[in-house]
């Protein structure tokens, strides 16, 4: 039995998430299917993050178990051949039988693009979130360093997560502008369910005027989910990297 390991990237908006569902098109199903048509063989697809219907991956990791003997390398191949378009394989190797995407990860970074005119919007409505506000910002920027280091995120977290602790350290949360685009980047050691999107929604609070970087202060001391903002849609969110101890 060999142990494949494999980094992806998909376009979430065909799919309902990455995670197997019945009576429903996801992501890891089409990869399941694709390696059974491939090697006959019924294989269990992890991944290191459950992304939600209409989020993307830029760097999603997966791994599974098989007695196939296509060399590691060629995995690539041999599955991007079979995959939609929507799917595609960009390294494959092999790793030790443990390894786990999800639990052996170490970091993972997010992006969340919001885009800021209205021309153009046609062609990035799957990919970004349209915003014409007039948004503060600086004030926005100077709130990410509220998110920044170790604290229980659980204001941070919808309902029916769940995880056991809620205490996570965000290592870097950046918002920038990038033509008409605006980018929030964040790296933690894990995320909890819907957090990122929670956090975008927030700030798109603090940028309307409605909260202020203090008010982010309390809502993580307080843990109240009722206090942050509103779940920002999943469309302009993106699993871009995993990191994993060498």
């Amino acid at each position: 039995m060999t142990r494949i390991k494999m980094i992806i990237e998909y376009d979430g908006s065909g799919y309902h998430g990455f995670q197997r569902q019945n009576n429903a098109h996801t992501v890891q199903a089409e990869l399941e299917e694709q390696i059974k048509r491939i090697t006959g063989e019924q294989v269990n697809v992890s991944g290191a993050g459950r992304t939600d219907a209409g989020v993307h991956a830029r760097g999603q990791v997966i791994a599974f178990s098989t007695d196939s003997r296509i060399p590691a390398a060629r995995w690539k191949f041999a599955l991007n051949r079979y995959l939609p378009e929507d799917i595609r394989v960009l390294e494959s190797q092999e790793v030790n039988e443990s390894f786990h995407p999800a639990f052996d990860a170490v970091r993972k970074h997010y992006q969340y693009h919001i885009y800021r005119q209205r021309q153009g919007a046609a062609f990035v409505r799957k990919y970004a979130l349209l915003n014409t506000e007039n948004l503060d910002l600086e004030a926005m920027q100077q709130a990410c360093q509220e998110i920044i280091g170790y604290h229980n995120f659980h204001a941070f977290c919808s309902s029916g997560a769940t995880s056991k602790t809620f205490d996570r350290t965000v290592y870097r949360c950046t918002l920038q502008e990038s033509g008409p685009e605006l980018i929030l980047d964040i790296e933690a050691n894990g995320f909890l369910y819907n957090m990122v999107r929670i956090i975008m929604g927030t700030l798109l609070e603090v940028g309307r005027g409605k909260l202020s970087g203090e008010d982010l202060s309390h809502i993580i001391q307080t843990g109240q989910r009722a206090l942050a903002g509103p779940t920002a849609l999943p469309h302009g969110l993106y699993l871009v990297e995993v990191e994993y101890m060498t």
